[in-house]
C-alpha cells in the first residue's frame, strides 16, 4: 500500500519538488559558512531537475544515483550545526520513506549517523533515522546493520532518561525488525527448499554460511544477546560498550516470544537455544534454588545481589515461552523448568518468589494442549517425573499451605486486621456468624477457614493469566505482596486448569464422537482395505488418545478434589464458590464422559456433602466416600482432605426438618448449601447422560434437601414451596423463598432434560429414582409422618418427559407405582402413586407417538395395562383416581382408543357394590360416555363387553338411580345396534371368520354365548338377557325400568334377528324371565313396607313387596304377549310355536288366577292381545264379525290396523304372505285352530276358576273384580270367531256357567262409587255389556251359521231369560251375603250386589229382538222357548208394582206384546202338532196375574201416572181382540173360556159388598171396563162365527153380561130407597154409572150388528131391561141421571111399529 502510493505520479512530483526545496533552504544556510555545502547543494538541485527531465522511471534513477543525491545532505550533517544537520536529517529520512537510497549510500549515511553519535548531536532524531531507514527497506545488512544497532545501544546507555528509553524502544524494533526480514524472507522462499540442511551442533559461528542474508543477521544477532546477557564479548555487534542483564534478558524473551517459527523452522536456531539460552537460564536460577527462607541473605556468596528480583522474574518469563514455544524441542529442559517451578512454591521461599512462581504456572495452566504434552511425554513414561501430577498436587499443598501458615508469621488475626481489606478486616470477621450482618456493608469476598482468613482478589479473567508481578519489569526491588494473591492466582490456577482440560478433551471426545460415528455410517460395501488400515489406525489413535485422556485426568483429580473440596469449605464469597462448583461439576462430567466411576463419584460426593447440612446423616454419601479418598498420598507429603469446619461462617438460610424415620431436631442449610444445590441440579441436568450409578447420590441428596426446604409435588410431578404451615420448623428466609420457585423449576427442568438422556442413563435415573421411592416408602411405613413424596413426583415427571420412547421405561416405572406405592397404607404416598400412574396413562395415550398408537396395538395396550392393574388394588381413593383418569381419557383419546376398549371397560366393570357410591357414580359417567359418544368408534366386538358393562350397573345395588340411568343406556346402545346394523354384521362376521380359523387350527370348539346364532344376532342376545336380569332385580323400579326397555327392544328392533334366533329369544330368555317372575311373585313377601327408604311415602297400590311384584308380572306377561302379537307369522314360522303358545297360555292363565287384581286383570289384556291376532279371512268367507255390536273400546278392533313402522309384520304382508300360499292355508287351518281351541280351553278353566263361587263365608276369599270379569267376557267374542267352526252345545253350556258365574260376582263396597251407577240410572256395567255382546257374537254367528248349529237358539234364549229373571230375584254368590245396593250404606256392606235391573231389561230387549228373528225356527218351535219367554215373564207382570222396578213389569208387558206379535201366529201354525198346548195355559195364567195383580199400587201414585198404567191394561185387552179372540176356532176350548171370564170380570166389577181396596181400585179403571165390555160385546156379536163353539162362548158372555146389569140395576134401586137422603157410597154410584154406560155401549153394538147375528134369547133379555131402567128414574145423583138418559135413548129404535108376516112372505 505504501508503495503504490510513494509511487503514484502525484507523489514522485511532490517528491521532486520538496527535495529541490530541501536543497535550496540547505543552500540558503549554508551560504555564509558553509560555500561547499550551498555549492553541493545547488548542483544537487541541477542534479535532481536533470534526473526528472530525462527518465521516465524517476523513482529507479533517483535510486542508481541516490549517492551523489545524498551527497550535499551528507555534507550538511558534517557541519554539525544543530540547524543544518536536523533539515538534513529530515530530507534524508523523506528520500528513505520513498526507498531511493542504494545499498551503499545507506553505508555512508550509517556512517555519518555514527559520527553525530559519538559527538552526541540531535541523539533522538539519529533514532528515529536509524528506525526509518532500517524499516523502510532492507538494502542495509551485515556490518552495517550491525553498526546500526550498536549504534541503538551505545544511544541507550546514555545519561539522558528520554534518550535512554527512546534508545531502548529503537532497539527493541530493530531487534523485531531484523526477525521480520528473516520471516519475509522465509516466505518468500519457502518453495524453493522445504528442507535447510541438518546443522551439527557446533559452537563455531562459521557454519552458518547456509544461511540466507537476512537469517544470516539474525542469527547473528541472536548469538550476541545470548553472548551479551552471559556477560561474554559479542561477536557481531562490534562497538558494544555496556549492556545489563535485564535488557538482554527482555530482548531474548521478545524474539523467542514473537518469532517461535524462525526457531522451530530453522535448525542453526533451534541449537542455539539447546546450546546457549537453556543452559544460560538454568545457570541465571541457581541463586533462588539454594536460597532458602528465612536466613534473608544467599546461602552462598554472590557477586550480584541488586538484579535477584528483576532477574529471576524475567527468567521465569523467558521459561514460560520456551515451555510454551519449544516445548517439542527441549523436552528434557522442560522437565527441569518445571521441577524447578513447582520447587519455587515451597513455604521456605520468599513470598515473592512462590508468587511469581504460581504466576508462571498460572500460565502454563491456561494451555491445556500443554499440559497435554507434559502428560504424555512425563507421567506416562516409565521411569520419568510424573510432572503433570506434581503440578496439580503442588497447586494443592499450596493452597493448604497458605491456610496452615499465614504469609507473614505473625498472629492470624492481627493479619486479618492489617490486610488489604482496608476497613479494618472482613465483616464476617466482626460479626460472627453472619445471620445477623450487617446490613449496608458488603463483606470483602474472601476464605476462611479455622480462624485463618485469607481475601479474594480478582487477579485475572478467567482462561487468561494476567501475572501481576511478572509484568513488574521496571521494579529492581521485590514487591510486597499482598495478602491474598497468591492463594488467589493458585485459585486461578486451579479453575483454569480444569476449564482447559475439560474443555479440550471435552472438545476432542467430541470430534472423536462424529468421526468414529461417520465411520459407522459407511457402507460395509464400500470399505477397500486402505480405508480399513485408516480406520484402524483412527481406531488406535482414538485409544491412544483416550488412554491420555484417562491419564492426565487421574493424574490431577486427587489433588484437585482436596484442594478445591478445602476451597469450596473455606469460601465465603457466593462467585468463589460457584466457581469451585463448577470445577467439581465439569470435573465430575468429564469423569463420567470418560467411565472413570471411582473420580465421578468422588467430585459428585463432594458437591452433594456441600449441599447438605455439615455432619448430616445421608448413609448413600457416607458409605459411597467410606474406605475411598479421606487422604491423598502426594509425593510422600500427606495432603488431608480437610473435613468441613463446624463453626459455620456461612449466612444461614433456611431451617427445616430432616429427612429421617425418627424425629430429630431441625438443621440447617446454609446460602452455600443452597448454591451447591443449583450445581448439583446443573450437574444432573447438563450432564445427566453420564452420571450412571451415580444418579443414585444425587437424587437422594437432592431429596433430602428438597424434603429441608420443604418443597411439595404439585400436579404433573412438579415440586413447589408447601404451605408456609408445614411444619412449626420449617423457617425459611425472604431469600430463600424467592429463590424456591427458582429452584423448583430447575428441579422440573433437570427432569425435562432426561429426554436427552440415552436409554441407558434414563435406566439409571429410573433405577435410583425407584429405590428412593421404596426407602422413602419404607420411611412412611410405620409412622404418621408425611411422606416424602420427591422419587415418586419425580418418576411421574421423567416420564412424562420421555413419552416418546415410552416403551423402554414403563415396565419398571409403573411396575414400581403399581406394586409399592399404589398398596402402601400412607394414603398420601398411595395418593401420589395413583396420580402418577394414571398421568403417565393420560399422557402416553395424547402424545403423538411415530408410529401412531392407531397403528401400535402392542404399545397402546402397554399403556393401558396399568390402568387395568389399578383395578387390584382395594384402596378407593386409588379407584377413584383410577376412573377418574378413564373419564379423561374418554373424554381425550376416545376415538382413538381401537384395541384397547377391552381393556378401558374392563376397568369400569370392575366396581363393585361394596366400594361406595361415589365410585359407582364416577364409573358410570365414565360409562355413560362410552355409550353417548363412542360407541361407532369402538371396534364392534366390544359392543358386547359395553352390553355387559352396562347391565351390571343395571344390577348394581348402591344407587338406583344409575341403575335406572344404565337401564335408558342399554335402550341407546340397542337403538345403535338398530342403525348401524349392516356395519356392526360385516365386522363381527369378519372376526368370526378369523375366530373360527383359530379355533380349528387349535382343534376346540368356538367359545361364545348363544353359540350357533350368528355374531350379530348373539349380540342382541346378550342385549336380551342382560335386560332379563334386570327384569327380576330386588328393586321394583330396576325391573319396571328393565321389563320396559326389553319389550321394547324387541318389538323395535327385533326384525334385525334371523329367523333361528327367535327361537333362542322365546326359550332362553323370553319364557325364563317369565318363570323367574311367576316363581318371585307368587314367593313375594305380603308383609307391608312401612316406607321406601329415606322420606318416600309409597302408594297403598305397591306397600308390599307382592304388590310390587305384581306389577312386575304384569309387565312382564304384556311384554310377552305383545311380541308373540306383532311377531305371530314370524314366530310360527319356526316350528314349535304350539308348544310356545301352549307355554304362554299356561303363563296367561296363572297369572290370570292369582289372586291379585292387577295381575289378573293385566294376564287378561295380555290374552285378549294375542287373541286379536285373527288369521286372515279370505274375501269369500268374511263375517260379519261383530259389525252390528257396539263393542267398547277396550277390545279395540279384531283385526290390528296395518300399521306403519315397517319393523313389524303389517296386515298387508301376512295378506300377501296368505295368498301366495294357498297350499299352506288348510295346513295352517288346522294348525290354527289348534291354537284357538288351547286359548278357549285356557279362557274357560281361568273363566270357571275365577268366577268359582266360596263355599263357606270366609272373609280371606278372594273375589275377582269387575274389570278382571269384563276384561275375561270381552275376550270371548273374539276367540269365538276362531273356533265357532268348531262350537258346540258343550261350549256354550260352559260358556253359560262362566257367563252366569260372571253376572252374578258382587262388587267390594269400595270400588262400587267407582263401577255402580247410582240406583236411579239405569244403566249397563262393562260387565253386563260384554256378557250380552258375547251372546250377541254367538247368536248372530249362528244367523248365518250353518243349519246344525241353529239348535242352540233355545239355549241362547234359556241363559238370556235367566239374566232376565235378576230383574226381580238377583243372583246370589255362593253363601256370601251381599246388601242391595239402595240400602247398603257404603262403609258397612262388604260386598254389594249389583243393580241388575237395567241388564235384565236390557237381556229382555236382546230376547225379543231374537224371537224376532227365530220364531219360526224348528229348534225354536220345538223347545217350547215362547212358554219359557212367557213363564220368565210371568215373574214381573205378576209382582207388577212390587217388582224391584217400576220399569221392570211395563216393559215385560211390551215385550210380551211383541213377543205374543210374533209367536202366536206361530203357535197357531203349529196348533195341531200339540207343541203348543202347554203355552196357552201359562199364557193365560200370565193375563190374569197381570191384569187382576195382587199388588197394591204406591200411595204417591199420581192421576195422570194411574190412567198411563190403565192404558197399559187397555193394550192388554186390545191385544187379546185383536190377537187372540178373532183366531179362536185354533186355539184350546179351555183357552177362550178363561179369557172370557177374564174379560167379563174386567167388564163388570165382581158383586161383591165387601169395599176393600182393590176393588175400589179397579172400579176406578172405567176405561179398562169398558174396553173388556166392547171386547165382549164384539165377540158375542161377531159376525165371522164359524163354528157353533165360537158362537156359543159370544152368546154365553152376553147372556152373562145382561144377567149382571140387571142384578147391579136392582140392586142400586133398592139400596137408594133404604138410604133416604143418605147418599150411597161414591164407589156404588161409579158401578151404577158403568153399568148404564155398559148397556148404552151394548145397545151401539147391537145396533150395528147384522139382526141375524142376534138371537132372539139376547133380545128378549136387551128388552127385559127396560123396565128396570125407568125405575132408576127417581135416583136423586146427578151422574147417574145423566148415565141413565145415555141408557134410555137407545131404546127408541125399538119403537116402531111392528111388520106385518104377511108381508113378509109376500116379499
Amino acid at each position: 500500500m505504501r508503495k503504490m502510493s510513494t509511487s503514484s505520479p502525484e507523489a514522485v512530483k511532490k517528491l521532486l519538488e520538496n527535495m529541490q526545496s530541501d536543497l535550496r533552504s540547505l543552500s540558503l544556510e549554508c551560504r555564509k559558512k558553509f560555500p561547499p555545502v550551498k555549492e553541493a547543494a545547488e548542483s544537487g538541485i541541477v542534479k535532481v531537475k536533470t534526473i526528472a527531465a530525462r527518465n521516465t522511471d524517476i523513482l529507479a534513477a533517483l535510486k542508481e544515483n541516490s549517492s551523489e543525491v545524498v551527497q550535499p545532505l551528507l555534507m550538511g550533517c558534517g557541519t554539525k550545526e544543530p540547524k543544518i544537520a536536523q533539515l538534513c536529517l529530515s530530507a534524508i529520512q523523506r528520500l528513505m520513506s520513498h526507498e531511493v537510497v542504494s545499498e551503499g549510500a545507506a553505508g555512508n549515511i550509517i556512517n555519518m549517523l555514527w559520527q553525530l553519535m559519538e559527538n552526541g548531536l540531535e541523539e533522538l532524531k539519529l533514532l528515529q533515522t536509524v528506525l526509518v531507514l532500517l524499516t523502510t527497506n532492507t538494502v542495509v545488512h551485515d556490518d552495517a546493520l550491525a553498526k546500526a544497532i550498536v549504534l541503538c545501544f551505545r544511544l541507550h546507555f546514555t545519561k539522558d532518561n528520554i534518550t535512554n528509553n527512546t534508545a531502548a524502544a529503537t532497539v527493541r524494533q530493530v531487534v523485531t525488525v531484523v526477525f521480520e526480514r528473516m520471516d519475509a524472507e522465509d516466505e518468500q522462499h519457502k518453495d524453493d527448499d522445504d528442507h535447510p540442511p541438518v546443522v551439527q551442533g557446533n559452537s563455531n559461528r562459521r557454519t552458518i554460511s547456509t544461511l540466507r542474508p537476512c537469517a544470516k543477521d539474525a542469527y547473528m544477532l541472536f548469538q550476541d544477546l545470548c553472548q551479551l546477557v552471559n556477560a561474554d564479548a559479542p561477536y557481531w555487534l562490534v562497538g558494544m560498550t555496556e549492556m545489563t542483564r535485564t535488557f538482554g534478558l527482555e530482548l531474548l524473551e521478545s524474539v523467542l516470544n514473537d518469532f517461535p517459527r524462525v526457531f522451530l523452522q530453522h535448525q542453526e536456531f533451534s541449537f542455539l537455544l539447546k546450546e546457549r539460552v537453556c543452559p544460560l537460564v538454568i545457570k541465571l536460577f541457581s541463586p533462588n534454588i539454594k536460597f532458602r527462607q528465612g536466613t534473608n541473605t544467599p546461602s552462598s556468596p554472590t557477586p550480584v545481589e541488586k538484579p535477584y528480583f528483576p532477574i529471576c522474574m524475567r527468567l521465569l518469563r523467558v521459561v514460560s515461552v520456551l515451555i510454551k514455544h519449544f516445548y517439542s524441542l527441549l523436552v528434557t529442559e522442560c522437565e527441569i523448568f518445571l521441577s524447578l517451578l513447582v520447587k519455587f512454591l515451597d513455604g521456605d521461599k520468599p513470598q515473592w518468589l512462590r508468587a511469581v512462581a504460581v504466576e508462571c504456572i498460572h500460565r502454563l495452566c491456561v494451555q491445556p494442549q500443554l499440559l497435554r504434552s507434559f502428560c504424555q511425554s512425563y507421567d506416562m513414561k516409565p521411569h520419568s517425573t510424573k510432572v503433570f501430577r506434581d503440578i496439580v498436587n503442588a497447586l494443592g499443598s499450596f493452597i493448604q499451605s497458605l491456610f496452615i501458615t499465614p504469609s507473614t508469621g505473625s498472629n492470624p488475626i492481627s493479619n486479618m486486621q492489617t490486610g488489604t481489606s482496608g476497613s479494618g478486616g472482613p465483616a464476617t470477621a466482626q460479626n460472627g456468624s453472619g445471620m445477623n450482618a450487617t446490613v449496608g456493608l458488603t463483606p470483602q469476598p474472601a476464605f476462611e477457614y479455622r480462624g485463618t482468613w485469607i481475601p479474594i482478589l480478582n487477579t485475572s479473567v478467567q482462561g487468561t493469566s494476567k501475572a501481576a508481578y511478572l509484568e513488574l519489569l521496571d521494579k529492581v526491588e521485590p514487591p510486597t505482596i499482598p495478602d491474598g494473591y497468591a492463594m488467589s492466582v493458585a485459585f486461578g490456577c486451579l479453575l483454569d486448569l480444569v476449564r482447559g482440560i475439560t474443555a479440550m478433551i471435552e472438545a476432542e471426545f467430541d470430534s472423536e464422537a462424529i468421526t468414529s460415528q461417520s465411520g459407522v455410517t459407511k457402507q460395509a460395501g464400500e470399505v477397500q482395505s486402505s480405508e480399513q488400515q485408516e480406520k484402524l489406525s483412527a481406531n488406535e489413535e482414538r485409544d491412544d488418545s483416550r488412554v491420555v485422556w484417562e491419564e492426565m485426568v487421574g493424574a490431577c483429580w486427587c489433588g484437585l478434589l482436596a484442594a478445591l473440596s478445602l476451597l469450596l469449605d473455606a469460601s465465603t464469597d457466593e462467585t468463589a464458590s460457584e466457581n469451585i462448583l463448577k470445577a467439581e461439576l465439569t470435573m465430575a462430567s468429564l469423569c463420567g464422559k470418560l467411565s472413570l466411576v471411582t473420580p465421578r463419584d468422588a467430585f459428585i460426593t463432594a458437591i452433594c456433602k456441600a449441599s447438605l447440612p455439615p455432619h448430616y446423616a445421608l448413609t448413600v454419601l457416607n458409605s459411597s466416600s467410606g474406605g475411598l479418598h479421606k487422604t491423598y498420598s502426594i509425593q510422600g507429603q500427606s495432603v488431608q482432605m480437610i473435613s468441613p469446619s463446624s463453626d459455620s461462617h456461612q449466612q444461614v438460610v433456611a431451617v427445616g426438618q430432616p429427612l429421617t424415620s425418627q424425629h430429630q431436631g431441625t438443621v440447617m442449610l446454609t446460602a452455600k448449601n443452597i448454591q451447591c444445590m443449583r450445581t448439583l441440579l446443573s450437574l444432573a441436568h447438563c450432564h445427566g447422560s453420564v452420571l450412571g450409578t451415580s444418579w443414585q447420590l444425587v437424587l437422594a441428596t437432592l431429596q433430602h434437601l428438597v424434603w429441608i426446604l420443604g418443597l411439595k409435588p404439585a400436579s404433573g410431578g412438579a415440586l413447589k414451596p408447601g404451605r408456609a404451615v408445614e411444619g412449626p420448623s420449617t423457617v425459611l428466609t425472604t431469600a430463600v423463598m424467592s429463590d424456591l420457585p427458582v429452584i423448583s423449576n430447575i428441579l422440573s427442568r433437570l427432569f425435562e432434560s432426561s429426554q436427552y438422556l440415552d436409554d441407558v442413563s434414563l435406566h439409571h435415573m429410573i433405577n435410583a429414582l425407584c429405590s428412593l421411592s421404596t426407602e422413602a416408602m419404607d420411611m412412611a411405613f410405620w409412622n404418621n409422618k408425611e411422606p416424602s413424596l420427591f422419587a415418586v413426583a419425580k418418576l411421574l415427571e421423567t416420564g412424562l418427559v420421555n413419552m416418546h420412547r415410552i416403551e423402554i421405561l414403563w415396565r419398571p416405572l409403573t411396575g414400581h407405582l403399581l406394586e409399592k406405592v399404589c398398596q402402601h397404607p400412607n394414603a398420601r404416598m398411595r395418593e401420589w402413586g395413583a396420580e402418577a400412574v394414571t398421568s403417565l396413562i393420560k399422557a402416553g395415550l395424547s402424545f403423538k407417538h411415530d408410529p401412531p398408537l392407531s397403528q401400535n396395538q402392542r404399545l397402546q395396550l402397554l399403556l393401558l395395562n396399568p390402568l387395568k392393574e389399578l383395578s387390584n388394588i382395594v384402596h378407593s381413593d386409588i379407584r377413584q383416581k383410577q376412573l377418574e383418569c378413564v373419564l379423561q381419557i374418554l373424554q381425550n383419546e376416545g376415538d382413538s382408543l381401537g384395541p384397547g376398549w377391552p381393556l378401558v371397560l374392563g376397568v369400569i366393570e370392575a366396581i363393585r357394590n361394596d366400594q361406595g357410591e361415589s365410585l359407582i357414580r364416577t364409573a358410570f359417567q365414565c360409562l355413560q360416555l362410552v355409550v353417548t359418544d363412542f360407541l361407532p368408534t369402538m371396534p364392534s366386538t366390544c359392543l358386547q363387553i359395553v352390553v355387559d358393562v352396562a347391565g351390571s350397573f343395571g344390577l348394581q345395588n348402591q344407587e338406583l338411580n344409575i341403575s335406572l340411568t344404565s337401564i335408558g343406556l342399554l335402550w341407546n346402545i340397542s337403538d345403535y345396534f338398530f342403525q348401524r346394523g349392516e356395519t356392526i354384521e360385516k365386522e363381527l362376521d369378519k372376526e368370526e371368520a378369523l375366530l373360527r380359523k383359530q379355533a380349528e387350527e387349535k382343534g376346540v370348539p368356538l367359545n361364545r354365548p348363544f353359540h350357533p346364532a350368528p355374531p350379530f344376532d348373539c349380540l342382541w342376545l346378550c342385549l336380551y338377557s342382560k335386560l332379563g336380569e334386570l327384569c327380576v332385580d330386588p328393586r321394583p323400579a330396576v325391573r319396571k325400568s328393565g321389563g320396559q326397555t326389553l319389550f321394547s327392544t324387541v318389538g323395535a328392533h327385533g326384525t334385525l334377528l334371523q329367523h333361528a334366533t327367535w327361537h333362542t329369544v322365546l326359550w332362553k330368555v323370553l319364557f325364563p324371565l317369565l318363570d323367574r317372575v311367576r316363581e318371585s311373585s307368587t314367593t313375594a313377601d305380603k308383609e307391608k313396607i312401612e316406607s321406601g327408604g329415606g322420606n318416600i311415602l309409597i302408594h297403598h297400590s305397591r306397600d308390599t313387596a307382592e304388590k310390587q311384584w305384581a306389577e312386575t308380572w304384569v309387565l312382564t306377561l304384556a311384554g310377552v304377549a305383545r311380541i308373540f302379537n306383532t311377531r305371530r307369522n314370524l314366530l310360527q314360522s319356526l316350528g314349535d310355536f304350539s308348544k310356545a303358545w301352549d307355554v304362554l297360555l299356561d303363563h296367561i292363565q296363572s297369572a290370570a288366577l292369582s289372586k291379585n287384581n292387577e295381575v289378573s286383570l293385566a294376564a287378561l289384556k295380555s290374552c285378549q292381545e294375542i287373541l286379536q291376532i285373527v288369521t286372515p279371512v279370505k274375501d269369500s268367507d268374511k263375517s260379519e264379525g261383530l259389525s252390528g255390536v257396539n263393542m267398547p273400546v277396550f277390545v279395540g278392533p279384531l283385526i290390528p290396523p296395518p300399521r306403519t313402522l315397517s319393523r313389524t309384520d303389517s296386515l298387508g304382508e301376512k295378506l300377501g304372505r296368505f295368498n301366495g300360499a294357498e297350499l299352506n292355508a288348510a295346513v295352517d287351518e288346522i294348525e290354527d285352530s289348534a291354537l284357538w281351541w288351547a286359548a278357549w280351553n285356557t279362557w274357560y278353566k281361568i273363566g270357571l276358576e275365577s268366577t268359582k263361587p266360596p263355599t263357606t263365608c270366609d272373609k280371606v276369599f278372594f273375589i275377582p273384580s269387575q274389570p278382571f270379569l269384563t276384561a275375561l267376557v270381552q275376550i270371548f267374542p273374539a276367540l269365538y270367531q276362531h273356533i265357532k267352526s268348531g262350537f258346540s252345545m258343550e261350549d256354550l253350556k260352559k260358556l253359560g256357567v262362566i257367563l252366569h258365574s260372571s253376572v252374578s260376582v258382587p262388587i267390594s263396597s269400595d270400588a262400587s262409587p267407582f263401577i255402580l251407577p247410582s240406583y236411579t240410572e239405569a244403566v249397563l256395567t262393562s260387565l253386563q255389556e260384554a256378557v250380552l255382546i258375547s251372546l250377541d257374537v254367538l247368536q248372530k254367528a249362528l244367523c248365518v251359521g250353518p243349519e246344525d248349529m241353529q239348535i242352540m237358539y233355545p239355549a241362547i234364549f234359556d241363559q238370556l231369560l235367566s239374566f232376565v229373571e235378576f230383574s226381580c230375584k238377583a243372583p246370589t254368590y255362593g253363601k256370601l251375603e251381599t246388601k242391595n245396593i239402595a240400602n247398603a250404606k257404603f262403609n258397612q256392606a262388604e260386598w254389594v250386589a249389583l243393580n241388575y235391573v237395567p241388564f235384565a231389561e236390557k237381556s229382555l230387549e236382546v230376547v225379543v229382538d231374537l224371537y224376532q228373528k227365530t220364531a219360526c225356527h224348528k229348534a225354536v218351535v220345538n223347545e217350547k222357548v215362547l212358554q219359557k219367554i212367557i213363564k220368565t215373564l210371568r215373574i214381573p207382570l205378576s209382582l207388577k208394582y212390587a217388582c224391584p222396578s217400576e220399569t221392570t213389569w211395563k216393559m215385560a208387558v211390551s215385550s210380551l206384546l211383541k213377543i205374543l206379535s210374533i209367536g202366536l201366529p206361530v203357535a197357531r201354525q203349529h196348533a195341531s202338532s200339540k207343541k203348543f198346548d202347554t203355552m196357552w195355559p201359562e199364557l193365560a195364567n200370565t193375563f190374569e196375574d197381570f191384569l187382576f195383580t195382587k199388588s197394591i199400587p204406591p200411595d204417591n201414585l199420581s192421576i195422570q201416572e194411574f190412567e198411563k198404567n190403565e192404558n197399559i191394561d187397555v193394550e192388554v185387552v186390545q191385544l187379546i181382540s185383536t190377537d187372540i179372540l178373532p183366531f179362536a176356532n185354533f186355539i184350546p176350548k179351555e183357552f177362550v173360556g178363561q179369557i172370557m171370564t177374564m174379560l167379563n170380570k174386567g167388564s163388570i166389577h165382581s158383586q161383591s159388598t165387601s169395599f176393600t181396596e182393590a176393588e175400589i181400585d179397579i172400579r176406578m179403571r172405567e176405561e179398562f171396563s169398558k174396553v173388556c165390555f166392547e171386547t165382549l160385546l164384539q165377540f158375542s156379536f161377531s159376525n165371522k162365527v164359524t163354528t157353533p163353539q165360537e158362537g156359543y162362548i159370544s152368546r154365553m158372555a152376553l147372556s152373562v153380561l145382561l144377567k149382571r146389569s140387571q142384578d147391579v140395576l136392582h140392586r142400586y134401586i133398592e139400596d137408594e130407597k133404604l138410604s133416604g137422603r143418605c147418599p150411597l157410597p161414591r164407589q156404588r154410584v161409579t158401578e151404577i154409572v158403568f153399568v148404564l154406560k155398559a148397556i148404552s155401549t151394548l145397545m151401539d153394538s147391537l145396533k150395528k150388528t147384522k139382526p141375524e147375528n142376534v138371537d132372539t134369547n139376547t133380545w128378549s133379555q136387551v128388552i127385559a131391561l127396560y123396565p128396570t131402567l125407568v125405575e132408576c128414574i127417581t135416583c136423586t145423583s146427578s151422574e147417574v141421571c145423566s148415565a141413565l138418559k145415555e141408557a134410555l135413548v137407545p131404546f127408541k129404535d125399538f119403537l116402531q111399529p111392528p111388520i106385518a108376516k104377511v108381508q113378509n112372505g109376500e116379499s
